[in-house]
């Protein structure tokens, strides 16, 4: 439960940023190359992070389990990838459907800090939090989504 939990949160604000990073002012909107993108990114974050985590946990001597540990560990990492999906959905709506990339990016920041709001209350919920704290801390968790929009609106 914890890593389907931290790779939630994980996913969400990576495919926030990437969804900001990739807005550009003119040129052509291309919502398939930027669901592809951040698709790439996700997969390749959570081999990083799976692989980082395997190598810093590992002990001499584990012999041949070690491919079957790392194999494991990489495994344990789809969460990030599962996060991003909102946002990879939502930019292959765009392309279909031929949605503004303004629009878009708008929309899927503003998705993207609902679901870390509810990535944060529904985690408090499960260790234990009363219903008011949970709520405070998925508020908390939602407010990194709306940085990065807030970031997103002064740098473009």
């Amino acid at each position: 439960m914890r890593n389907w939990m931290f790779g939630g949160v994980y996913g969400t604000v990576l495919a926030s940023a990437l969804l900001a990073a990739l807005q550009r002012t003119g040129g052509h909107y291309t919502p398939y190359y930027d669901a592809s993108w951040v698709l790439v990114t996700a997969g390749t974050a959570a081999l990083a992070h799976g692989y980082a985590h395997h190598m810093s946990t590992h002990t001499e001597g584990s012999g041949s389990h070690r491919w079957r540990q790392l194999a494991g560990t990489l495994a344990d990492e789809w969460p990030v990838v599962v996060a991003c999906l909102p946002t990879v959905l939502l930019l292959l709506a765009a392309g279909a459907a031929g949605w503004p990339e303004e629009d878009v990016t708008t929309a899927g920041l503003a998705l993207n800090a609902a679901l870390l709001f509810a990535w944060g209350t529904v985690a408090a919920l499960r260790v234990g939090y009363r219903r008011r704290s949970a709520l405070a801390i998925g508020s908390a968790d939602a407010t990194i989504g709306i940085l990065i929009a807030g970031a997103n609106a002064l740098i473009k």
